[in-house]
């Protein structure tokens, strides 16, 4: 993108355009907004540039209130909210849909604002919030990241709208799965062949304003024009968290899990809460970052294989949880066997060296150079590109993990998973054939 002067754009100037082209062609915007670093930066974007341009709208914010998160974050929405109720719609969700967690062994989701653990509640439920009851499309089997979706569809009608844009903070250096959502040649359902918005349904679109950013131009831009942002990033700083890894998400995802420890120094008293609302979270905090949960260096007890090890772990859990880790062996298990993972030559030439029985093809449907190697599930197997390979043991860190999507073994989705994928993909491409 060049200026007039045939000099480049720099990243806010080229934000301000989109924003601008996002105003211009939409009468319904709203942003989703965290309180997170990079939602902060878009939604001043939005009302920097509804107040330079003194635009006669408003603007809709889309609050997802997960119940647990750090004082220093609800203190900060709350203050963004209250200094801006001339221009913004707040939408402050508190409904009980399922979000992931894997600080335990007995559960794979819990529900915030669960009016059945309504006494373990970290906090009060927020005035004004909206709750399940307000959104006729919300089921007890609804995950966090389905409301986002329906909640889109919603307030398009809702605002008897002509045109809805949700605005969204992602940016692509933050992972390559957001990388590709911006530049894969299959994203050809933009708004106008735009490559930073994306649809969503009939006249509803998602866009990305800063997916070119960088951390670094956040914290820039926040200095620059001095915005407010969440004081709970100096907190992390003076923790000694790179400003890389300092997220506002879900304390007991993944990701979050070796962080735990943080919030019993900076927000004690929610602290205290947390280790009574979901299973597992002191136990993850004290051994989140440590060889005890299993991701690190795994041993496997004398006299067992690690087939063995894993039924044997399975045995002690819940029959549905064993259950979800049994399906999810069995998909990956026919998928070595009749389809193959892709695998380097110099990863093939170091099996076949160690005279493990392995079938190589010529070509695969997934654009790589890499070759389809169709094989049976080993023990175990110590070589540098141990996690790209089918073993028992990988399986006994997913269980060890908490790890209930099995997100690690890079297994496919269960048959629930499909059948719900498949819902969705068949509801989005109805609307992508009428555009045909």
């Amino acid at each position: 993108m060049s200026s007039p002067k045939g000099k480049r754009r720099n990243v806010y100037d080229a934000a301000l355009s989109r924003i601008e082209k996002v105003f211009t062609d939409f009468d319904n915007v709203y942003v989703s907004f965290s309180g997170g670093k990079d939602s902060t930066v878009l939604l001043n974007l939005c009302i920097d540039y509804i107040r330079r341009n003194k635009l006669k709208r408003r603007l809709g914010v889309f609050h997802m209130d997960y119940e647990v998160q750090y004082t220093e974050t609800i203190r900060f929405v709350e203050k963004v909210f209250s200094q801006n109720t001339d221009i913004l719609d707040i939408y402050r969700v508190c409904v009980p849909f399922k979000v992931a967690t894997c600080t335990s062994m007995y559960q794979s989701f819990w529900r915030p604002w669960d009016e059945e653990q309504k006494h373990l509640w970290v906090r009060e439920m927020p005035r004004s919030s909206l709750q399940k009851e307000d959104f006729p499309f919300f089921s007890d089997d609804m995950w966090d990241y389905d409301f986002q979706v329906e909640f889109s569809e919603w307030i398009h009608q809702y605002r008897q709208a002509r045109r809805t844009c949700c605005l969204v903070g992602i940016r692509t250096q933050e992972s390559f799965n957001r990388w590709r959502a911006i530049h894969s040649d299959k994203n050809y359902c933009c708004y106008e062949h735009l490559k930073w918005t994306r649809k969503i349904a009939d006249n509803v679109y998602n866009a990305y304003p800063i997916y070119d950013w960088l951390t670094t131009d956040i914290w820039v831009a926040n200095g620059r024009f001095g915005w407010p942002y969440n004081h709970l990033y100096d907190l992390y700083y003076q923790a000694g968290v790179p400003i890389e890894k300092q997220r506002v998400a879900s304390p007991f995802i993944s990701a979050a899990i070796p962080s735990l420890q943080l919030y019993r120094v900076i927000d004690p008293q929610t602290w205290g809460r947390m280790i009574n609302r979901v299973n597992g979270v002191n136990f993850a905090n004290i051994y989140g970052d440590t060889p005890a949960m299993g991701w690190y260096t795994v041993k496997l007890p004398k006299g067992m294989t690690w087939e063995k090890y894993m039924h044997f772990l399975l045995s002690t859990l819940p029959e549905n949880i064993r259950n979800g880790y049994l399906e999810k062996l069995r998909v990956s298990i026919e998928f070595w066997r009749t389809k193959g993972g892709v695998l380097a030559d110099e990863t093939i030439e170091k099996l076949r060296n160690m005279g493990i029985d392995i079938v190589v093809g010529e070509t695969t449907n997934y654009h790589t150079t890499k070759k389809p190697v169709r094989m049976e599930y080993l023990d175990d197997i110590d070589i540098e590109e141990f996690r790209e390979l089918p073993s028992f043991k990988r399986m006994c860190i997913c269980i060890l993990k908490n790890d209930h999507s099995c997100k690690y073994m890079g297994f496919s989705p269960n048959k629930v998973e499909r059948e719900r994928r498949d819902r969705i993909m068949e509801k989005y491409n109805s609307y992508f054939k009428k555009d045909e």
